[in-house]
């Protein structure tokens, strides 16, 4: 009896460590440079495994009618062993919802070409329905996007911020920066901020993330593209959903590169000039010039004095003021502003708070833009008309 009773405590025993060490979702997936016609899908895995999503058209079948296509994490036609994975899928067709899901199968040895697998973690499509995305499409007639920033890891004030803005009725969501005061470490990029707009919204909403001067610090922030626009050459981009073209730009660091506090560490002055090469390059083409409104999306205003801001006004401004810019949004300033054109700036420049949203609609004859606070109680609002 004494024997049989200490065989069901080994038992027991392995059943509890083989749950606790079963390979789970840790973070994620959530969507990144949704377009016309690709995306990119990221998650974390709780241990070192290989990563792919089936993909399934949203054609009323259900989703084991058919073996679904699988696009994998991979480089260089190797499939990548890691806890972070990010595939990209192209392809796709302009306007269509998709149904996908993720998988990582834990990789527990590799020697030589040998390679032992263990489990497989996956998102449920069986007790839940399968997760969604839909492709833009530059024909939509209208489109919608809510825009936060400078957050600093006040996670509370996400959830309301966005739902004064209505953030389920809208096609995106962006950050435009400084989402964390730094970025030291995995666990505080997903704690701070991510993990609670996977819960809300980026699992089937597009995030487009702005990059702020709070993201280039830390010792974690050289693994930002990692997380944000890993599949993409940089993080500065262009896209078109509807009527309009979004230019995302990266203002980098607000202080000189020489300043004590970047140790020697930073040359964002060479960055932005760069990055104003490529942007010559992007105002001249066909998606950029027949969008009927063009929104450029920047953390730092192209004023304030401090030497990054006046980077972006001597580098940036100058394209944009010839590019038929309709509207410049921007953070950093941790209070709204919204200052007309003028001379220096030919296009209005709004200037996000760290304690309002800004939810957007645009049709083909308006930009509708309001500025909320906390409460959604209206502290601004401007139409833009063609």
């Amino acid at each position: 009896m004494k024997r049989l009773f200490l065989s069901l405590i080994c038992i027991c025993i392995s059943v509890l460590g083989f749950a606790q060490d079963r390979i789970t979702i840790k973070h994620g997936p959530y969507l990144q440079n949704l377009k016309e016609t690709e995306v990119t899908v990221v998650w974390m895995a709780g241990k070192p495994s290989v990563g792919w999503v089936e993909l399934a058209p949203d054609d009323n079948s259900d989703y084991y009618q058919q073996e679904r296509p699988k696009y994998f994490d991979s480089t260089n036609g190797v499939k990548n062993t890691s806890l972070l994975h990010a595939v990209k899928i192209t392809g796709l067709t302009p306007g269509t919802k998709y149904r996908y899901r993720v998988y990582s199968q834990e990789v527990l040895d590799h020697q030589g070409v040998e390679v032992m697998y263990g489990k497989v973690a996956a998102t449920d499509v069986y007790g839940a329905e399968p997760l969604i995305f839909t492709t833009n499409d530059r024909n939509k007639p209208e489109t919608s996007f809510v825009m936060i920033n400078d957050i600093h890891g006040r996670t509370d004030d996400i959830p309301q911020l966005l739902k004064v803005a209505d953030y389920k009725n809208t096609d995106m969501v962006i950050f435009n920066g400084d989402m964390l005061s730094q970025l030291k470490n995995e666990e505080e990029l997903f704690t701070g901020f991510m993990d609670v707009s996977i819960d809300m919204f980026a699992k089937e909403t597009p995030m487009y993330y702005a990059r702020g001067n709070h993201e280039t610090r830390g010792s974690f922030a050289i693994a930002f593209q990692d997380y944000f626009s890993p599949k993409q050459e940089h993080i500065y981009y262009m896209f078109r959903q509807g009527p309009v073209c979004f230019v995302i730009l990266d203002s980098g660091e607000d202080k000189p590169d020489s300043d004590l506090e970047y140790a020697g560490i930073t040359v964002y002055d060479q960055y932005r000039t760069e990055q104003a090469e490529w942007l010559k390059k992007v105002l001249e083409s066909k998606e950029y010039k027949e969008a009927p409104f063009k929104v450029v999306v920047c953390h730092m205003p192209p004023f304030g004095g401090w030497h990054g801001e006046q980077e972006v006004a001597e580098k940036f401004i100058p394209l944009l003021n010839n590019a038929g810019v309709d509207i410049m949004l921007c953070g950093h300033l941790h209070r709204y502003m919204r200052n007309e054109p003028k001379d220096g700036v030919r296009f209005p420049v709004i200037v996000n708070s760290n304690n309002t949203v800004l939810k957007a609609e645009a049709g083909a004859k308006e930009l509708n833009i309001r500025i909320l606070d906390m409460e959604g109680k209206e502290v601004d609002k401007l139409t833009i008309t063609k």
